[in-house]
């Protein structure tokens, strides 16, 4: 669930009726309506066949720019008007614009920020991975979690993550009804040893593999006809992701699915026996009857020949210095210099999942960030460091904390009545002060 957005820094109001009838949304209508047409056409040939549960439900475009929403379903509280059998209006400021499932107007939607891809198959995988989203709390082994996956930006993690893709790449296309487990096996193997450098890995991963990775699951197996359409949308993201800025969030959209259809191959009906904390690696290992060999650290480098490893070792490391660079500026930026540290209360946040930057302890760089909470909006376009439990975002300081619109250096800040920046305990350093009525 991702979207860049624009800068929005007031609450944007619906029109007038007679002004809304005259101003055209810049989403077609006709269009929409025929994605909503194709959106339920998946749903129903699904039947509820993947998880025991309909996918069907109430859809809505935004236009990020205009906030203009184009609904397939009337909401509960009158805020969308009919228009040519669909439903339309606009998304509050508050409201974030974005790739998700949300509760808005009295109705939990799939939201889907315009314009969908042209590609009839990669528009069809999105809208079935959103749908996923809106029915997840229905399913009893939904767990919404935000893990950092910092290790998969270090040198060997996405070292061993991207022969671990091009392992899985190679099993998905092995002949036959159950194929060559090699290549499988040595995909486990390549996240067994990751794992072993990195021991939160493990719970981090499989739970971003159990939100996103099933997400984009569902999106191949519904969007896609057929087990050699959906073999190709597999392959599709295993190569679509290895130009990333970072994996930390985006990698599960790449193994979801690649071990998604490898279960439906080695273990039939796993779907059925998934639980609360399940791997899907463990899972597979236990289905073709392999085990991990103790010495794979003596070992690791044979293996990573197979799959043109010292060439890929090689462009990382490379990589990491570059690495180590941006790590510099941006400790001297959110951690060393002055900073703006905005407590987070009922945080509604909207960011783009592949170009995020770990900051070690200290939390995640967010290039671009939109949050709105209690105090205002916050809209950053260079970076904002996000502290590793979601509790503060940081910003440079300001040269100036006067206003209720505070601006820095790419960011821009919009107060709600009662609430001021003011100086932190640290000189140059500023904090949000809360209207007197909330402390």
């Amino acid at each position: 669930m991702n979207c860049l957005r624009a800068a929005a820094a007031s609450l944007l109001l619906a029109p007038p009726l007679a002004a809304r009838a005259q101003t055209p949304t810049p989403i077609p209508i006709d269009v929409a309506a025929h994605y909503f047409a194709e959106a339920r056409a998946l749903c129903t040939a699904d039947g509820g066949a993947l998880w025991g549960v309909s996918l069907c439900g109430p859809i809505m475009f935004v236009d990020a720019p205009s906030r203009r929403i184009v609904a397939s379903e009337a909401d509960a509280k009158g805020a969308l008007r009919p228009d040519h059998g669909v439903f339309v209006g606009v998304l509050p400021a508050e409201q974030n614009v974005a790739n998700t499932a949300m509760e808005w107007s009295g109705v939990r939607w799939t939201q889907i920020a315009w314009p969908l891809p042209r590609d009839a198959r990669l528009r069809a995988t999105q809208m079935a991975h959103e749908l996923f989203h809106r029915i997840q709390p229905q399913l009893a082994f939904t767990k919404l979690q935000m893990p950092g996956n910092a290790h998969l930006d270090e040198l060997d993690g996405r070292y061993y993550m991207q022969l671990e893709w091009r392992a899985l790449a190679r099993a998905l296309g092995a002949r036959g009804e159950r194929g060559d487990t090699e290549p499988l096996h040595d995909a486990l193997i390549f996240r067994a040893m990751r794992y072993r450098l990195y021991p939160n890995a493990a719970a981090e991963e499989r739970a971003l593999e159990m939100n996103e990775g099933l997400a984009e699951y569902t999106g191949v197996m519904a969007g896609n006809p057929g087990r050699e359409a959906q073999t190709a949308m597999a392959l599709h993201d295993l190569s679509a992701h290895v130009s990333d800025a970072t994996f930390v969030r985006s990698f599960a959209y790449a193994t979801g699915p690649a071990y998604g259809l490898l279960l439906d191959r080695y273990a039939p009906g796993w779907r059925k026996t998934l639980k609360p904390g399940a791997a899907l690696d463990s899972m597979l290992l236990a289905a073709i009857q392999a085990g991990i060999p103790p010495n794979i650290e003596q070992a690791i480098a044979a293996y990573a020949a197979r799959y043109d490893g010292p060439a890929l070792h090689s462009a990382e490391v490379e990589r990491d210095r570059a690495r180590q660079q941006r790590l510099a500026i941006a400790r001297r930026r959110f951690i060393d210099g002055p900073t703006l540290t905005l407590a987070l209360r009922h945080m509604n946040v909207q960011f783009d999942p592949r170009n995020l930057q770990p900051l070690g302890d200290a939390g995640t760089v967010y290039p671009t960030i939109h949050i709105s909470d209690d105090w205002g909006i916050l809209d950053a376009t260079n970076g904002a460091l996000m502290k590793p439990d979601w509790s503060a975002i940081i910003l440079e300081a300001p040269p100036t904390a006067a206003d209720s619109v505070v601006r820095g250096d790419g960011w821009s800040l919009t107060l709600k009545p009662g609430w001021s920046v003011v100086p932190a305990a640290r000189a140059g350093d500023f904090v949000l002060s809360a209207p007197s009525s909330n402390h």
